[in-house]
C-alpha cells in the first residue's frame, strides 16, 4: 500500500494505525508524529501568513476566497509519479487543509478518500474507515481512543460543570463549531456560543462578553501555544472585557483543530483545564 495523505489529521491517524511506513508523501503541514515532517512533502501554502496576526490573516484569506485563489499549491504531477494507492483528502474546511475537489481532477485513476467530519463520532468513524480502506484493523486503536474518551467524561462528571466559551479564533472570535462542542459537552463545558456539528462563524467580543463565561478558553486554527499566547496579548484588552474568572490558552493546532486521534488529549486537557 502506498499513500499520499494531503491532511494532518489523516497522517497522525495512519501513524497511529501502524501505517506510517506506508506513506510515500505528505502536506508541509504534516508536523505529527516528529517522522512524518521526515516524508517528501507534495503541498506549500500560496499566502505568506507566517508572521501576520490574526486580523490580517483572516483579511487574506477572505480576500483570496472571494477571488477564487486557493490557499494550498499541490504538485498533482509528483503525486501522480509517486503511484500512491490512496490518497486522503477532506470536504470539510478549505481554509484548514487541502480541499479534495482542487486535486480530484489532476488524479484520474487513482482512489482519493474523502474524509469529511463534523462531530467527534464522525472522526471516530473516520479513523477506522481509514484503516479498512487501507487494509488494516483499526480494533485496538479505536479501544483505546473511546477508552480513554469514557475515562476523561467520568473524570468531567465528578466536577461541577461550568460555563466557559471556546474560542477557534481571536480577531474576530470565532466560537467552537463541528467537533469542539462534542469535547466540551464531555469535559462538563457548558458553551452557550458553541456551533455542535457545523462550521464556526465570527462573532464579536461583546457576544463573547454577554455570555458571562466563568472559563474563557483560547485555542486559535493553526496556531501552537506560544503564537496562541502572543495572538492573546494582541487582544488582551478585549479578554479582560470578557470577565472571566479563568483564561486559558492550549495548542489549537496540535491538538483541537486536527480531527484525529489527538482529539482525545484534547478532551483530557479540557477537563484538565477546569
Amino acid at each position: 500500500m502506498r499513500i499520499v495523505s494531503l491532511l494532518p489529521s489523516a497522517t497522525e491517524a495512519l501513524f497511529a494505525l501502524g501505517l506510517g511506513d506506508s506513506l510515500v508523501a505528505v502536506t508541509h503541514e504534516c508536523d505529527f508524529p516528529p517522522e512524518a515532517a521526515l516524508l517528501p512533502t507534495v503541498t506549500r501554502s500560496t499566502l505568506r501568513l507566517e508572521d501576520r496576526p490574526s486580523d490580517a490573516i483572516e483579511a487574506a484569506v477572505s480576500l483570496a476566497a472571494a477571488e477564487g485563489q486557493s490557499l494550498y499549491d499541490v504538485d498533482a504531477g509528483a503525486i501522480r509519479e509517486l503511484e500512491p494507492d490512496v490518497v486522503v483528502a477532506q470536504d470539510v474546511c478549505h481554509v484548514c487543509a487541502v480541499p479534495a475537489d482542487q486535486v480530484v481532477p489532476d488524479l484520474p485513476g487513482i482512489r482519493v478518500i474523502r474524509q469529511h467530519p463534523h462531530t467527534l463520532e464522525d472522526v471516530l468513524i473516520d479513523i477506522q474507515d481509514l484503516a479498512a480502506a487501507c487494509g488494516t484493523d483499526a480494533t485496538s486503536l479505536m479501544a483505546s481512543l473511546r477508552s480513554r474518551i469514557q475515562a476523561a467524561a467520568r473524570a468531567g462528571r465528578r466536577l461541577p460543570s461550568v460555563r466557559g466559551v471556546f474560542l477557534e479564533w481571536l480577531n474576530p472570535p470565532y466560537p467552537a463549531g463541528h467537533w469542539t462542542p462534542d469535547l466540551l459537552a464531555l469535559a462538563g463545558i457548558e458553551d452557550p456560543l458553541a456551533r455542535p456539528g457545523v462550521p464556526s462563524t465570527p462573532t464579536s467580543w461583546a457576544e463573547v462578553a454577554a455570555a458571562h463565561p466563568e472559563l474563557l478558553v483560547l485555542a486559535p486554527c493553526g496556531f501552537g501555544r506560544d503564537r496562541a499566547e502572543a495572538e492573546a496579548a494582541l487582544v488582551v484588552d478585549q479578554i479582560d472585557a470578557v470577565g472571566a474568572r479563568r483564561v486559558v490558552v492550549l495548542d489549537g493546532s496540535a491538538y483541537f483543530n486536527r480531527p484525529g486521534p489527538r482529539l482525545v488529549d484534547s478532551l483530557e486537557q479540557l477537563v484538565a483545564n477546569r
